[in-house]
């Protein structure tokens, strides 16, 4: 029988836990930091045994909404993508999950659990007391030639690419710096703007991420410039292991028929796959990325509550976000 046991963390934990093949960037001390920081979260580290025998790792974090501690691994709106397990290959992740119950509503003494597990699937959900909503992601497998990555896309979005060229679109890779943040966000404005909506999260939360992962070297910044030379789009990319991620991207309006967005990708899926990832994440799975060449990849957001009021305090909390969200871009729109 699977059992979680808290851990706190030291050298050898963390060397530990950077050998099981599915660990990610999500999982890392750096990575932890910027959530912890951002949220005002505090880390929480489980080993995962198996009649006394270590067999895999459980990481998220705790924080407290309206007076409760919440598990999350994530939670919605922390911009981070998966956390949940590492664990051996013949290890069932559905085992684990269950074995994550008793320990998050008793000994992390929480009262509202989310997970949201790279390796789970709405398969191994059912009958463990979880509501869950899907949440799929597109990704790019990065084995295949560039040619044939570069074949994979729609025709649109390799005219795209080849416009942008002919238009004396170049790309650079920027230093890890804080101020990079500043741009990207100025950009991330821009494109809210165009549907009347403003970003869901601060500036500070981008130079948070710079910060933790910057002097790691597990971000790629990336930015497109016109003919002229004026920045006019960008996009954040942390990496770690086999993967690399697209955390976020942002152009302003007045360049996106010079299409930066679509070249800063394959900039991005060329540097990675140069450097040995194997696959690129988009953690979403909106349509417009479909022209990409993505495959649809089931991940499902779950969570159980204590009770069925906290279920509607979390319910009620993220409407209320998004109702804010509206409201402050009209405000804004109206000055």
């Amino acid at each position: 029988m699977l059992r979680l046991h808290r851990v706190q963390p030291d050298a050898a934990l963390w060397a530990d836990r950077a050998t099981y093949p599915d660990r990610l960037i999500f999982h890392t001390p750096e990575w932890l930091r910027f959530i912890a920081e951002c949220q005002n979260a505090e880390p929480l580290l489980a080993t995962v045994t198996d009649a006394g025998q270590p067999v895999g790792h459980f990481t998220g974090l705790l924080s407290r909404r309206f007076g409760m501690r919440i598990l999350g691994s994530p939670m919605a709106g922390w911009t981070t993508s998966y956390l949940g397990f590492t664990l051996h290959p013949d290890v069932s992740r559905r085992a684990a999950l269950g074995a994550l119950m008793p320990f998050a509503f008793g000994e992390a003494g929480a009262a509202h659990l989310e997970i949201r597990d790279r390796g789970l699937t709405p398969a191994d959900l059912g009958g463990l007391g979880l509501r869950w909503d899907s949440a799929p992601t597109a990704v790019i497998d990065l084995n295949p030639g560039e040619d044939e990555l570069f074949g994979a896309m729609a025709s649109a979005c390799r005219r795209n690419i080849r416009k942008a060229a002919k238009s004396g679109v170049t790309v650079e890779e920027v230093d890890p710096d804080p101020a990079f943040a500043d741009e990207f966000y100025d950009q991330l404005r821009d494109v809210f703007a165009k549907q009347n909506l403003v970003p869901t999260y601060s500036v500070e939360r981008v130079r948070s991420l710079i910060r933790h992962l910057g002097p790691a070297g597990r971000v790629l910044l990336l930015r497109a410039r016109d003919a002229e030379g004026r920045g006019i789009a960008t996009a954040i990319l942390p990496w770690h292991h086999r993967a690399m991620y697209f955390w976020g991207g942002a152009s302003y309006r007045s360049g996106q028929h010079l299409r930066p967005n679509e070249t800063l990708i394959w900039h991005a899926l060329r540097w990675a796959k140069a450097r040995g990832l194997t696959e690129f994440d988009f953690v979403g799975g909106n349509a417009y990325k479909q022209k990409y060449g993505t495959t649809e990849v089931a991940v499902p957001w779950a969570r159980r509550s204590r009770s069925p009021l906290v279920a509607h305090l979390r319910d009620a909390a993220k409407q209320g976000f998004a109702f804010k969200q509206r409201t402050v871009a009209r405000l804004i729109s109206a000055r």
